[in-house]
């Protein structure tokens, strides 16, 4: 008999063991097929990308509505038997009431995580004021705890994504949104060693995600010994896998010729994997 599929309550105790001590990969698949491969290589854990999904439904980054990221959260979470933490942009809210009712939303689909970024979307004034930022994220916080409280809240300042490369802004930000009742502190973009550390020390003991594919090429391995707790990519294999389409779609409308598909993926593998998965 196969074993029992984890609930959300196993998911979410899981998660929070990870934060707990080392350091672990959580890598962003953009749909349920990219994600159950991933946990076929042993991941313990993974994260939505909101440029990865948008970009399948035809739109940019930041530009679905909450009732679609919603919808994918459910999807996502019930394919996969790994802890599932949700990329949620700003919270689908200015103010702070609004942010806990999209999280109060976001818990109910069974996640195991949520970030909520600092970011306006406004390019004259990209960054919530400190003040507004933290009370979105006690609301976040709140919320978690008034929805049964294990869900784990993430943070995420995004200074250096904005073109504000200020570690001591990003620091204090970081500090802040730890006080306010975020379990994980994140900041996409830092790069160097040294802002990596500076960011680790600011929200010791809090865990620190760190961008892999920002950091200056640094191996999940080499993020450890800097006390980073997880590593995730954002949209980095979503980019991967539509660099490859790209460049086989582009061969055969410029050139008629069907050699970019000499990578493709077996469909005999595809379909073996997805069929073993189908049957636990």
């Amino acid at each position: 008999m196969a074993p029992a599929r984890p609930n959300v309550s196993d998911k979410r105790r899981n998660f929070a063991r990870l934060h707990a001590s080392g350091c672990f990969a959580i890598p962003n698949p953009w749909d349920p097929g990219s994600a159950r491969y991933l946990q076929s290589l042993g991941f313990k854990a993974i994260a939505t990308t909101s440029s990865g999904f948008a970009w399948t439904q035809a739109r940019a980054d930041n530009r679905l509505s909450r009732e679609q990221v919603l919808a994918h959260l459910q999807t996502m979470v019930a394919a996969v038997d790994l802890p599932l933490n949700a990329d949620f942009e700003g919270g689908f809210a200015h103010d702070a009431a609004g942010v806990a009712e999209s999280v109060r939303l976001a818990v109910a689909t069974g996640v195991a995580g949520l970030s909520i970024e600092d970011s306006t979307g406004d390019t004259a004034h990209p960054l919530y004021d400190l003040p507004l930022a933290v009370e979105r994220l006690r609301a976040a916080r709140r919320a978690i705890d008034q929805n049964g409280g294990d869900t784990l809240l993430v943070g995420r300042a995004e200074c250096y994504l904005v073109g504000r490369a200020d570690i001591n802004e990003t620091t204090t930000r970081l500090k802040a949104y730890a006080q306010a009742g975020a379990d994980c502190l994140y900041a996409p973009g830092i790069r160097t060693r040294e802002d990596i550390l500076a960011v680790v020390a600011a929200v010791a003991p809090k865990p620190v995600n760190v961008l892999v594919w920002s950091a200056d090429g640094l191996s999940v391995s080499e993020l450890g010994q800097l006390g980073v707790r997880r590593v995730s990519v954002g949209g980095a294999l979503a980019r991967s896998a539509w660099g490859g389409f790209m460049r086989a779609a582009r061969t055969l409308a410029e050139q008629g010729r069907c050699d970019g598909f000499a990578n493709a993926a077996s469909g005999n593998e595809l379909n073996a994997l997805f069929g073993d998965l189908d049957s636990q």
